[in-house]
């Protein structure tokens, strides 16, 4: 057996300025802040980064980790509206390519089956060709429909969060929503997950049916146990949104020094000490 079992910190050493990064999760919600946490704390810049995106895209937008986005939205779930991304898509300090949710999903469908491109409807008729002008349409040779050509979206990387996995990279997701993880692992050349706990795999089929291990050993590189490894975004059963800190986050882009304050209480520190603030900040919620 392989044991894939790494640190944030192993995950982050196989970055590089310029890579494509995947994200799994949907908003805020289980999203691997553990990793982005140690992405925030590295030399790392210049990431094209692909989400449906969340506190990761703005919290990487903030540190100015970030060329280019990705995405089919970018918001807190509970509050529409993700401070610092919003702030560097109005400076227009990224390049964006704005989606449909459809189209992404399209276009890291395409990538994971090796093609250049996938038909769709969606987007036709709508600004979408307006903001990314490098699309095309195609032809369809069976009856003749103008088709919007979803170029395929690879990635260097996928980074996920699941609720559990074992030491060889078979990720669980007791949620009700698995969202597109998969497609994020199929897309990409390599894939960490980190998860709140790494178990034996027999005890895999005893904590949730077959089905909700979504995500195979044979597309994973690096497995990172961490607990509270979402948090302040959910991760259901395990917990939920962290909203006190969440809109202490948001509260923290109207102010001058804010981004240097919320950095400096819940991001250079270590991760275990993170870990307690999580725990502490739950357990009055």
């Amino acid at each position: 057996m392989i044991d894939k079992r790494v640190t944030e910190a192993d995950v982050v050493a196989e970055l590089r300025d310029g890579m494509t990064i995947g994200v799994g999760g949907w908003g805020s919600r289980r999203k691997p802040m553990s990793i982005i946490r140690e992405i925030l704390r590295s030399d790392l810049k210049d990431l094209t980064v692909v989400s449906y995106g969340g506190p990761d895209v703005g919290m990487l937008c903030a540190a100015g980790k970030v060329r280019k986005a990705i995405y089919g939205f970018v918001s807190l779930d509970s509050i529409p509206l993700e401070p610092y991304f919003r702030a560097a898509r109005q400076n227009k300090t990224i390049e964006a390519m704005e989606l449909d949710e459809g189209m992404l999903q399209l276009g890291l469908r395409a990538a994971a089956w090796r093609v250049s491109f996938l038909p769709c409807r969606a987007g036709m008729g709508s600004a979408i060709t307006e903001v990314n002008p490098e699309f095309a349409t195609v032809t369809s040779p069976y009856d003749g429909q103008e088709l919007l050509a979803m170029p395929a979206i690879a990635l260097d990387v996928a980074l996920l969060h699941s609720n559990r996995a074992d030491a060889r990279g078979n990720a669980q997701y007791l949620g009700i929503d698995w969202y597109f993880d998969d497609l994020f692992a199929l897309a990409a050349e390599k894939t960490f997950v980190s998860c709140e706990q790494v178990v034996a795999t027999e005890d895999l089929a005893s904590t949730g049916p077959v089905e909700s291990i979504r995500v195979s050993r044979l597309f994973t590189d690096g497995v990172v146990e961490a607990p509270f490894g979402a948090h302040f975004t959910h991760c259901v059963p395990d917990y939920y949104r962290d909203e006190t800190i969440q809109r202490e986050y948001v509260a923290s882009a109207k102010a001058d020094d804010g981004w240097a304050t919320f950095r400096a209480r819940y991001i250079d520190i270590p991760e275990s000490d993170y870990q307690a603030l999580a725990r502490a900040s739950l357990a009055t919620t």
